[in-house]
């Protein structure tokens, strides 16, 4: 089918909502799809304010609205509640075209974090527009029980998967840090909660990779912690082997792809059990989840590495694919 979906985020950036959709992309176009992505940078942009990372079209309403009735999709996938995805709402909404959409990121909580707004406000806003669509897809059981409980209609499964064949296990980087290393990838940003884990009284080394807003500010109170930067590819692979122990403090993610990441190269996962850790990890042997972070980092050194190996085993990116394509079903026949 011919299939356009609409981001606010996409490469450059580097986080899970770009690498999954881009991950989409690739697998349906390998299976025959006609795809079609409107991303930011097809736009003049300007920084999003306190994340001058992420950049946000400016006044996209009527080019999106022609990129639509240019491409006539088959389908359409509205990703992300940014002004991309506001302007693809409003055109489909107006042309009674059906659209699908999914719930990438705790908006509300990011919002009202950053902003004096009620956070009722932002997740009315947030309600509104999803349910306009014809099912909202999220990642996890427990973050799909949240939403229904917060009155988001058609709410729809739809996984994660990990690259196997790009995250194994690796030689390390010729980088020598003292022994355990305790690892955190991901965005460095406030909603990381990444302060929880550099505060923890731990031995060895604490090694964040990855970059954001927050990192100059936390290498400033942690000096004592190493800060690599970001990492792609089969070198964020290789970079995953330097740990010994995954540590995921964020409280906050609705899944956390990093943690099928670091379970794919024989990590052991330590983490709060909260939604995203305890969806992935649960009650397998790959990792520890305890309200005291400094425990499950502790305990998880004894995790067995082929424990993490055969975890993450479960989750691959075509089961992600087909279980995408089945949720847009109801938009393709209507």
């Amino acid at each position: 089918m011919r299939l356009l979906i609409i981001s606010d985020a996409w490469y450059p950036q580097i986080n899970g909502v770009v690498r999954t959709l881009q991950r989409l992309q690739k697998e349906l176009l390998e299976l025959g799809h006609d795809v079609e992505v409107i991303h930011p940078g097809q736009f003049r942009t300007l920084p999003c304010p306190t994340y001058p990372e992420i950049r946000l079209a400016i006044f996209p309403r009527r080019q999106v609205g022609r990129h639509i009735a240019r491409f006539a999709p088959e389908a359409i996938h509205i990703a992300t509640e940014g002004p991309l995805g506001l302007a693809a709402r409003r055109y489909c909404l107006r042309n009674k075209l059906p659209f699908t959409t999914s719930y990438h990121t705790r908006f509300p909580e990011y919002f009202a974090e950053r902003l004096p707004v009620p956070l009722d406000w932002v997740y009315g806003f947030v309600r509104r527009f999803h349910n306009s669509g014809v099912g909202t897809m999220v990642a996890t059981a427990s973050l799909r029980q949240e939403l229904t409980e917060r009155g988001f209609t058609r709410v729809q499964p739809w996984t994660r998967g990990v690259d196997s064949s790009l995250f194994r296990p690796l030689p390390p980087p010729d980088i020598e840090f003292p022994r355990p290393v305790f690892l955190s990838v991901g965005r460095v940003s406030v909603e990381k909660n990444l302060e929880a884990f550099l505060r923890l009284d731990l031995p060895g080394s604490k090694v964040v990779i990855g970059d954001g807003p927050h990192r100059a500010t936390l290498e400033r109170r942690f000096p004592g912690a190493h800060f690599l930067g970001a990492k792609e590819g089969e070198d964020l692979a290789r970079h995953y082997a330097l740990g010994d122990v995954f540590v995921f403090p964020s409280r906050t993610d609705t899944f956390g792809l990093v943690l099928l990441e670091a379970l794919a190269c024989g990590l052991p996962i330590a983490a709060y059990p909260v939604p995203g850790p305890l969806d992935v990890v649960g009650d397998s042997p790959a990792g520890i989840l305890d309200e005291d972070l400094r425990t499950a980092c502790i305990k998880a050194l004894d995790v067995s590495k082929d424990d993490c190996l055969n975890h993450a085993k479960d989750f691959s990116w075509q089961t992600c694919t087909e279980q995408f394509i089945s949720n847009l079903k109801p938009q393709a026949t209507a």
